[in-house]
């Protein structure tokens, strides 16, 4: 794992679920709370976690042995956020080692930023409430571009508001969608293999520059 000759990290961005925060216990536990208030059996953490990343829409198809109408998962879904919004970081922790990289961004003064798929209804409390809103240089949601992930526009808009080249930015993430975006902003691409990658994932196969088992692994890539 080498630096190109001509590679300067301006900026540093994150995903959000899987890669800078362990958003799992919340989510599951809101799922489970919808699921239950359905009359359905919930599921468990082993289960469901590989599927977090792909957003709650995708959680709820995974949870249901039969099938359920749209009507219903509808209701769900709406269950399942409600109850998230107003449940969204008692869990929620850094994944070990996150909180020493950005502090070793902040002290080389590199920027940094989280580019999520996940709607700013969330992102935005969630950030605010690890106190985060104030650090990063940029924070863009879901809902920020008309376009979210893989469609690169969420990081090149990421890009413009931290004010670097997409060529001398990373984008670390841990689901396909993320690597792809990354590629196609022509940014170099970290796939974050202790988040949520289900069984059947094969991330040596999506083309990212790397793959790191913990976040330390990161510091390689800070100059």
């Amino acid at each position: 794992m080498t630096h190109a000759p001509n590679f300067s990290l301006a900026c540093m961005l994150f995903d959000l679920d899987g890669t800078l925060l362990d958003t799992a216990p919340d989510l599951i536990s809101s799922l489970n709370y919808a699921l239950k208030a359905e009359g359905l059996q919930g599921v468990s953490t082993d289960h469901i976690k590989p599927y977090v990343s792909n957003g709650a829409a995708v959680m709820i198809k995974h949870s249901t042995a039969k099938t359920i109408t749209s009507s219903q998962h509808n209701k769900l879904l709406e269950l399942m956020l409600d109850h998230y919004e107003q449940n969204i970081a008692i869990k929620t922790d850094y994944f070990q080692g996150i909180p020493a990289i950005l502090k070793k961004l902040e002290e080389k003064q590199i920027k940094w930023g989280i580019v999520t798929n996940k709607r700013s209804r969330f992102t935005t409390p969630l950030i605010s409430s690890f106190g985060l809103e104030h650090r990063a240089n940029c924070i863009i949601s879901g809902d920020s571009t008309p376009h979210p992930k893989p469609n690169p526009l969420p990081l090149l808009t990421a890009c413009k508001q931290s004010n670097v080249i997409p060529e001398n930015c990373i984008y670390i993430g841990d689901a396909c969608h993320d690597i792809e975006a990354g590629k196609q902003a022509h940014m170099k691409t970290i796939v974050a293999t202790y988040g949520y990658l289900k069984t059947d994932d094969q991330p040596d196969t999506w083309g990212a520059d790397a793959l790191i088992d913990h976040p330390q692994e990161l510091a390689f890539w800070i100059n």
